[in-house]
């Protein structure tokens, strides 16, 4: 798997923490949408990003 978000940048853009409200990031270690501001690590799933708290694994 490459380093490039598995999602497309325009969205990337444009996807926010569920929690925080805040930006997220791509994390290519992880593979995940990270939130900085919560602490949190959102799985992505066949490409689509799973923005539920309870998915997501602290960091």
């Amino acid at each position: 798997m490459s380093g490039a978000a598995p999602i497309e940048p325009w969205l990337l853009e444009k996807l926010v923490c569920p929690v925080s409200r805040a930006p997220l990031r791509w994390d290519e270690a992880r593979q995940t949408l990270v939130s900085d501001a919560a602490g949190l690590a959102f799985p992505v799933r066949d490409g689509v990003p799973v923005l539920v708290a309870r998915e997501a694994t602290p960091l």
